[in-house]
């Protein structure tokens, strides 16, 4: 098991060495573009993945008064798309420095506020405090599926009553014991030297684990909420519709 201190340091440690690549790892590591001719830049990707989330699960619309928790909230691409439609947003992260840029990127977003989780749980957060909670390839990357079966349950306890989440885990162990191509050493040096070629890949808090769907239901249940909707069932971008009880 990999604790939350390592995943603290290992999270800063790729904020400081590239921290969009790492939130969002379909940019070129090098030049921060994307590939293609879509035209994107990262904040209008994370906007248009925003909204792919709650579409694909049919979620319900977001309310002006709303309060929304971003778990695992990066550089804060997720939360500014939410600040622009709800009341207020809660934004957490293990790691501090992701945390840092953050609270620059979002300096002009008032209704955000910025929270340094401790790895395992939501205990920044009060019970019965959020109406929304979202999170998005933030627990694909956590190695012990049963800190993600915590959070579940922790999900369960800051919503509202009748409060729901959307979130993505993933459902496929294959995914996450592939062996990678390893370069040579020469390749590693010369790539981290000319800055080509990101760190860490190959570290557990990359890495990460699936759930087992049977042990995210209870976990759901235990927290006093239910599952009402998966989409990818088996794949890697499994997302899931919580709903809290009445």
């Amino acid at each position: 098991m990999t604790d939350s201190r390592h995943m603290a340091r290992y999270w800063d440690e790729r904020a400081r060495e590239n921290a969009e690549y790492f939130v969002d790892n379909r940019l070129d590591y090098k030049s921060g573009a994307y590939g293609g001719d879509d035209g994107d830049d990262f904040w209008s990707k994370g906007e248009k993945d925003f909204d792919v989330l709650l579409e694909t699960l049919d979620a319900p619309a977001l309310g002006s008064d709303d309060t929304v928790l971003d778990i695992g909230c990066g550089v804060g691409r997720l939360s500014r798309a939410a600040a622009a439609r709800v009341g207020r947003v809660h934004a957490l992260d293990v790691s501090a420095e992701m945390l840092t840029r953050a609270k620059k990127n979002l300096a002009d977003v008032p209704n955000v506020s910025f929270h340094l989780g401790d790895g395992d749980s939501l205990g920044a957060i009060g019970d019965d405090q959020i109406d929304v909670v979202v999170s998005l390839v933030v627990f694909q990357h956590i190695p012990d599926p049963e800190i993600t079966y915590g959070y579940v349950r922790e999900i369960g306890r800051v919503l509202k009553p009748g409060g729901w989440a959307a979130f993505q885990v993933s459902n496929d162990a294959e995914i996450h014991q592939r062996e990678y191509p390893t370069p040579s050493l020469l390749q590693r040096v010369a790539g981290r030297l000319r800055g080509t070629m990101p760190k860490g890949q190959d570290d557990p808090a990359w890495r990460g684990s699936a759930v087992d769907l049977d042990r995210l239901r209870q976990a759901a249940a235990d927290g006093g909420a239910s599952i009402e909707r998966l989409e990818g069932a088996g794949t890697q971008y499994c997302l899931v519709l919580l709903r809290a009880g009445a």
